[in-house]
């Protein structure tokens, strides 16, 4: 008779709690009375998997890169795993979450904000390493873009982990002293390189705005065709990218968008902070502990026939744990940011993390430069630029 048990471990490394599913199958043996266990060989006759291999072959790859770097000193055999390209590819490609934040005042130098400092890290969070002193400017699952301050304020794509970084050439027109940049991407597995584009809506002789595209594949600048026309003042730090298309919050409650598969932009009406929750755009504001998320339901509005009743926004009301966040008063501009359960407000000159889903918060930092500085979202990744 065969029985299957199923072992599911719990264990914690760096701060990461691990789970360790293991399915073993047994066949009992019942001769003269005695019950004999022996375990199911595979055809290799190989039963005995060691714990320290489990979790090089299982779990490393799912950890953020400073948890990593700890375990290159186990043993050499993990050193040399972790130290190859093909672990950094997998890392990269496994691991998306949410590790903290760069945050920058308008006079300072960079700062990382972990949401775990035992976890996540950066070994030179004020980005000293690119080649001159740089504003940040946008983020993407472990890439962070840049801008220098000297001679055409280069844009520079680094990663803040592996200090690797690349200087873009100069694009083909002026984005202004504030450009609406948005870093676009999204790791694969059949990409060993990083492939990712910068697109930035800058203001056109039109009285409108038009479209410049960086392609990593191809190494050059690229104006799009599209033409925005209409009265328009976009929030230059306020773009977020879902499911192809970038959004950026303008003035009046609008917002304008760019499909980047099609080259094409659309404005939609709608307030609050824009985020993204479940792959969807969403604005969000809060009003003392009431936090109010507007779903974008139906990003193609202008191709419904005229009184459709499908709705463009769905509204949701989430009540915030006033304990976690100690009592901290909020008004409609505290939301910064919005990124599935991840949430960061604004009390005062106080910064928080807040987590929808544990209900948990987290004071990031708490100083008078929060009210004129920027904070960019960053996955701790081992992503090679």
């Amino acid at each position: 008779m065969n029985r299957t048990i199923l072992c599911l471990g719990f264990f914690t490394i760096s701060g990461i709690t691990i789970t360790i599913t293991i399915t073993i199958q047994l066949q009992l043996n019942m001769d003269q009375g005695k019950k004999q266990i022996s375990i199911v060989r595979n055809s290799n006759n190989k039963i005995y998997l060691d714990l320290k291999d489990i979790v090089r072959e299982h779990v490393l790859q799912f950890l953020p890169a400073k948890s990593i770097f700890r375990f290159t000193g186990v043993c050499r055999d993990w050193k040399l795993l972790i130290s190859t390209p093909f672990f950094a590819h997998n890392q990269s490609n496994c691991f998306r979450k949410i590790s903290g934040f760069f945050f920058q005042s308008s006079t300072g130098d960079p700062s990382f904000l972990s949401l775990n400092p035992m976890a996540y890290g950066v070994p030179d969070p004020s980005l000293r390493f690119l080649p001159e002193a740089v504003d940040i400017r946008s983020s993407s699952n472990g890439l962070l873009c840049c801008q220098g301050r000297t001679d055409y304020n280069a844009y520079y794509i680094c990663n803040p982990v592996t200090k690797e970084w690349k200087k873009l050439p100069k694009p083909e027109n002026y984005h202004g002293p504030e450009p609406a940049v948005v870093l676009i991407f999204e790791p694969s597995v059949l990409n060993f390189v990083a492939e990712y584009k910068l697109v930035c809506a800058f203001p056109s002789e039109l009285d409108g705005y038009e479209f410049e595209i960086y392609s990593s594949s191809e190494g050059s600048w690229r104006t799009s065709g599209e033409i925005f026309l209409g009265s328009c003042k976009i929030q230059p730090s306020s773009g977020v990218h879902a499911n192809g298309i970038i959004y950026w919050m303008a003035r009046n409650n609008k917002i304008l968008a760019f499909d980047l598969t099609m080259e094409r932009s659309q404005l939609y009406y709608g307030g609050g902070t824009l985020g993204v929750i479940n792959g969807k755009l969403c604005g969000l504001s809060v009003s003392h502990q009431r936090l109010s998320v507007k779903v974008l339901s139906n990003a193609y509005t202008n191709t419904m026939q005229m009184h459709s009743s499908i709705k463009t926004w769905e509204t949701h009301i989430i009540t915030l744990d006033s304990s976690a966040l100690g009592g901290a008063v909020f008004d409609l501009d505290s939301v910064l940011y919005a990124q599935d359960d991840i949430l960061v407000l604004r009390s005062g000159r106080t910064l928080y993390a807040y987590n929808r889903k544990t209900r948990e918060a987290k004071i990031l930092m708490s100083d008078s430069s929060i009210t004129n500085g920027k904070i960019v979202s960053y996955v701790n990744s081992l992503v090679d630029i």
